[in-house]
């Protein structure tokens, strides 16, 4: 699924072509995504204006004149800049026509998606106002994350990835963030010491800014703005390398379930 740095990456490599353009048209091929897109939405948002891409979470903003477009980019989703008259791939769902000639085309083969228009404060949208601090966010910081884990007994691993505590942590850069944080995804949250908290921040900031360097990360559908994969995949600490040796202290890396998820960690590196 693309997360944070992902859907970043898609942002930087749209704005270039979105920023301050005028929208052509809305062309909908396929309303019928997470939430069918309004019939009505092609009317309201044709002939405004960009001012500028944003990101919230896993949101992509979209900032008009007169309210904003509000785009998640589902399981298996991408948002690419083509010239207009690209021919169409299976899964193209809408084009958003720019007046330079440009489509912002949206494909999803899994259809989980989504495309929603609103005019107030996009903060205060029911998808984004329950949404917590970002990772690199001023309120994300050691005392923020030592505070939100006294008193849960719920791995810390689980916690991480919840984004009523913490918005856009993933299960790939989870497994990373605490290999590099040498903290065993099983802990009870409860368990971490100020230091730790410390340490899992540090390490939370720095996978995700190395994996936006990167392009983001493709296992396998994920392509950014241009059309390329994520190329962080191979500076893949832990994740997907279960059986392998440590890159640092050459143990076999373990695989285990959380959450109906798979997470990996060293057993020696990680205490």
């Amino acid at each position: 699924m693309p997360e944070l740095p992902e859907v970043e990456t898609t942002r930087r490599g749209l704005t270039p072509y979105a920023r301050k353009r005028r929208i052509a048209a809305l062309a909908v091929y396929e309303p019928r995504l997470r939430w069918p897109v309004a019939r009505n939405l092609a009317k309201k948002v044709a002939g405004q204006r960009i001012e500028r891409v944003g990101r919230r979470a896993k949101y992509l903003l979209l900032e008009l004149e007169s309210g904003t477009l509000l785009l998640h980019l589902g399981m298996s989703g991408n948002l690419r800049a083509v010239p207009a008259d690209t021919p169409r791939l299976a899964h193209d769902h809408f084009d958003l026509v720019l007046d330079s000639g440009v489509a912002l085309r949206f494909n999803d083969p899994r259809r989980f998606g989504s495309l929603l228009y609103t005019t107030g404060d996009p903060e205060r949208h029911r998808l984004l106002a329950s949404l917590a601090p970002e990772p690199f966010a001023r309120a994300f910081d050691a005392q923020y994350l030592w505070r939100i884990t006294r008193r849960r007994r719920v791995a810390i691993k689980t916690l991480l990835i919840n984004s009523r505590l913490v918005a856009g942590v993933c299960n790939i850069y989870a497994s990373e963030a605490l290999f590099r944080a040498r903290i065993k995804p099983r802990r009870q949250a409860r368990s971490l010491t100020r230091a730790e908290a410390a340490r899992l921040v540090r390490g939370v900031r720095a996978v995700l800014t190395q994996a936006i360097r990167s392009g983001g990360t493709t296992l396998r559908d994920y392509l950014g703005a241009d059309g390329a994969p994520g190329y962080f995949r191979q500076r893949l600490y832990v994740y997907e390398r279960a059986g392998k040796p440590c890159r640092r202290c050459g143990t076999p890396v373990r695989a285990i379930p959380q959450g109906q998820r798979s997470t990996y960690y060293c057993p020696s590196c990680q205490k």
